[in-house]
């Protein structure tokens, strides 16, 4: 197999090995085969263009136009030409599959479905990496920049799934590696025997090669350290990129969350402290203030956070991914079309004194506008504040359901799925075991859940002979719950905690809700909420309806009704439907705005402003246009980054490459390069050098030598410029050597009658920049690379083209200036 052979087929498994690090956020490995199978085609043409040959620009759009026709015949044959040519219904088509793609990335958590968009984005992207591997590594000959697209599709997926495991490093890392190895490996056989520095205790032979079998030292370490390096930035750059976040869009939080990064997990939340605080106080002071227009205020219940997780001692939120707030949020989880909903806005607004991370929203919200730092966590439904957000004088917008469910459908629910059993019917060994036939005793006779939920609401509220007092501890231990039996003396936590936790005994899906009831109206049509309108609330879930709210405490809150028990059948006339009623005020208003403190009224901290209206985001601010903006940005700021380091690499591909013997006339065809060079307008390969490429590798020395930081000096000769390159680049042994044959060709070339043909100029050259980069330090060598200051040249070429253009067009040159002078005002004639 040829060298371009084996760098082609390195890049295809690089980009491979590496791409599978992207399995983790896909639920299905199918993806992967589709990938392989079109990254081998793109890998093929390029090597079949490569043997036209083609200008390397062209062999790139080549690979870019196969890889297009590959993404349309897998995913948009129906609306493409011959299942195979794109027009504008095929590009509508992948327009509407990235933006689905988009939406499922920011509706699941990994792993999420192989759904077709999401398919698209993972295809394409590891297409458009492996174009870029392959036109670094085997187009353009320089396999070392190519770790950087690697580098970040790796990072992306490291920062996606919250962590790539060290397999999937492992497995990116040996891929660029083989890479490398592939690419030293053909540099090598191209300069026949190795040269460099003999190992100890070896002879050297006179012509500076090293004996028997030996190793080029200096290739292999240079070849270690980029390595070395380009695992370490990998390592690293995964930990300092900022979390991205929705979904698949994950990553580690440091809200209330555990992780260190920005978001992407959070952790259990009880917030029974501070529900209990915020009950007991002797001041009903202003929380919230909010503005909707809901038909009734009953069911505007605002729901902060879901508990989850039962111990047995106490109720708490389960660890949850979080990611960004999408434009709508996905829909209520076992939410039915067949059941009527409403959709309502709300504008609210919190006092500055109410700080907290949880972010207080009517149930199921669809829509949420707010600025600062805020994560969705999909489960529960709620937004957390990320990096220090609290709700303190926030002011936002929320579109909302109001769901009505018949009882006919609560009755007729089908069971729930068994995972989501599993999760939510989930009580502990040490649950006492009067709770459970508690359960059983005030459930009998039910023959279905809703009967069953119905019937513990009512004893707790009505039939039991429970008090409702706030000055009963909440307690804990495994016993807490079987002691507020016995006493039956307790507030809103002692009720939802119980109902919910009886429950779960009898195998309905439960969790307690906290927030707050719908408060106060007032004059100005707004409705204020109060510290001692904090409430918890049981949340049982019914297939077809959702998780559905009860209301077991008595004088708090309302019961809604399709938790009232069933109107007795057979009765003579049906009873008009009574209007929906606003919820009844509590029993402490909260504190008014004018009876404030004087002290806290001038520090505006006196309850919470009017709500402003707050309008949704518009539809063109998607999460795919912000996907498309970043990914943009990032490409072309990389694309300014790498644009000298690709300058110097086709200058010097083209100073390097052999040139065939010309007659005179066609000489005359030649270009002038941005260096003053002749170019030869055709190409071939001769082991004798003519005078004008000899020019141009001398140049390529200088320019190499600059480039390490011997800056060029126009004034020397070319031998007093070799024996400054040698002094101040510390070069030895054969790379010195062919710096002096480097410049006695150039001697010939300047001042011999009839110069004597030269061969090997360019390997000599090759020679030169090895020896350079052995001898310089880690810092220059990096600048060598990235930023090379013999880049400037190309701002020099670009300056003296536009003089020259501006010159060619001026009006002396047009014949217009004459013209210009008969426009001009005649000067006063002295008298």
């Amino acid at each position: 197999m040829s060298g371009r052979g084996r760098l082609a087929l390195c890049a295809f498994a690089a980009t491979l090995m590496t791409a599978a690090s992207l399995l983790p956020l896909v639920d299905s490995a199918g993806w992967l085969v589709q990938a392989a199978f079109l990254l081998a085609i793109q890998c093929g043409v390029g090597a079949l263009v490569l043997r036209v040959p083609l200008a390397r620009p062209l062999t790139v759009a080549a690979q870019a136009l196969a890889a297009l026709l590959l993404l349309t015949v897998v995913f948009a044959h129906e609306q493409a030409l011959l299942w195979v040519l794109p027009g504008p219904e095929a590009f509508e088509q992948f327009s509407r599959l990235l933006t689905t793609g988009a939406d499922d990335v920011g509706r699941y958590a990994s792993p999420a479905p192989a759904t077709d968009g999401i398919e698209l984005m993972l295809i394409g992207g590891v297409l458009l990496i492996g174009l870029a591997v392959d036109a670094l590594a085997v187009t353009y000959r320089s396999a070392a920049p190519a770790g950087l697209p690697l580098l970040a599709l790796y990072s992306v997926a490291a920062g996606l799934s919250g962590g790539a495991s060290w397999i999937w490093f492992l497995l990116a890392a040996c891929g660029y590696l083989v890479l490398l190895l592939a690419e030293g490996r053909d540099r090598l056989s191209q300069w026949g025997r190795v040269f460099g520095g003999a190992p100890p205790g070896q002879a050297r032979t006179p012509g500076g090669f090293a004996g028997g079998s030996s190793q080029a030292t200096a290739p292999v370490r240079t070849g270690r350290r980029i390595g070395a390096l380009a695992l370490g930035v990998a390592l690293a750059v995964p930990a300092a990129l900022p979390a991205l976040n929705g979904g698949l869009l994950g990553g580690v939080g440091n809200g209330p969350g555990s992780g260190p990064g920005g978001g992407g997990t959070i952790d259990a939340v009880n917030p029974l402290v501070a529900l209990d605080d915020s009950l007991k106080q002797s001041e009903n002071r202003e929380v919230l203030r909010y503005r909707t227009n809901a038909p009734a205020l009953k069911d505007m219940y605002l729901r902060i956070v879901a508990l989850d997780k039962f111990n047995g001692t106490a109720w708490s939120s389960s660890q949850r991914s979080v990611g960004s707030v999408p434009e709508r949020l996905p829909e209520p989880p076992g939410l039915s079309p067949a059941v009527a909903v409403t959709e309502v806005r709300t504008n609210l607004s919190a006092a500055k004194t109410y700080r907290q991370s949880w972010l207080p929203l009517p149930y199921p919200a669809t829509k949420v506008a707010i600025d600062g730092n805020w994560r969705f966590e999909p489960v529960g439904r709620g937004l957390v504040g990320d990096r220090k957000q609290t709700t303190s004088g926030v002011q936002y917008s929320a579109n909302s359901l109001v769901v009505r469910p018949t009882q006919d459908q609560l009755v007729d629910a089908p069971p729930a799925s068994a995972a989501l059993r599993r999760e939510f019917t989930q009580v502990p060994d040490a649950l006492p075991d009067d709770v459970r036939q508690t359960a059983q005793k005030v459930t009998k006779g039910a023959t279905n859940d809703w009967e069953r939920a119905v019937a513990l609401q009512d004893w707790f509220a009505e039939d039991g002979g429970f008090v409702y007092d706030t000055k009963v501890q909440s307690g804990t231990g495994a016993r807490a719950i079987s002691r507020f039996l016995q006493q039956k003396e307790g507030f809103c936590v002692h009720f939802s905690f119980s109902m919910a936790a009886m429950a779960r005994t009898l195998g309905i899906p439960a969790r307690v809700a906290v927030g707050f009831v719908p408060g106060t109206p007032q004059s100005d049509g707004t409705v204020s909420v109060g510290l001692r309108d904090a409430h918890a609330w049981p949340e049982l879930y019914f297939e077809g309806v959702g998780w559905t709210r009860f209301e077991p405490t008595p004088s708090r809150g309302n019961v809604p009704d399709y938790a009232r028990p069933q109107a007795p059948s057979g009765s003579p006339s049906d009873p008009a439907q009574p209007e929906e009623q606003e919820s009844s005020a509590p029993s402490v208003a909260p504190t008014d705005r004018g009876a404030c403190p004087e002290p806290e009224r001038r520090l505006g901290e006196c309850g919470a402003a009017a709500p402003r209206d707050i309008e949704p985001p518009e539809a063109g601010d998607s999460t795919l246009g912000t996907v498309l903006t970043v990914g943009l940005s990032v490409v072309g700021a990389a694309l300014v980054l790498l644009l000298p380091l690709l300058w110097r690499l086709r200058t010097r591909a083209r100073r390097l490459t052999p040139s065939v013997r010309r007659p005179a006339k066609a000489a005359a065809d030649d270009e002038v390069s941005a260096e003053g060079f002749a170019t030869p307008a055709t190409a071939g390969r001769t082991d004798v050098d003519d005078p004008g490429r000899t020019l141009a590798i001398w140049q390529e020395v200088n320019d190499t030598a600059w480039d390490f930081g011997i800056s060029p000096d126009e004034s020397q000769t070319p031998r007093k410029a070799a024996a400054r390159i040698v002094r101040l680049g510390k070069l030895e042994d054969e790379p010195a050597a062919a710096v002096h044959r480097m410049a006695r060709a150039v001697e010939q070339v300047l001042y011999a009658p009839s110069p004597c043909p030269v061969t090997g100029l360019a390997e000599d050259a090759r020679r030169i920049r090895e020896g350079l980069q052995e001898a310089a330090d880690f810092r220059t060598r990096t600048r060598a690379l990235l930023l090379p200051p013999s880049s400037v040249r190309v701002v020099w070429a670009l300056s003296e083209r536009w003089a020259a253009l501006t010159d060619r067009w001026s009006p002396r040159r047009l014949g217009l200036d004459r013209w210009t002078a008969r426009l001009r005002l005649p000067s006063r004639q002295r008298g």
